[in-house]
């Protein structure tokens, strides 16, 4: 399981739940329900991954989410 940051929330104009992992440029899923739409999440990020590895791109490291005190 990765540790980068996963954002989900329901899309009105799409009928379902969106997943965006901002760490990684246009790595997005979509699903029926919140938990469909994080494990595509996970199968996305790993294709994300390897995808960056076969053309030799920098793959980030997860920051996570920023908190402030």
């Amino acid at each position: 399981m990765h540790k980068y940051e996963i954002i989900t929330y329901w899309s009105e104009e799409d009928g379902s739940f969106i997943a965006e992992v901002p760490e990684l440029a246009g790595c997005m899923a979509d699903g029926a329900s919140h938990e469909e739409a994080v494990r595509n999440a996970h199968r996305v990020i790993d294709e994300w991954i390897a995808t960056a590895k076969e053309l030799g791109r920098d793959i980030p490291e997860p920051k996570g989410r920023l908190t402030f005190a």
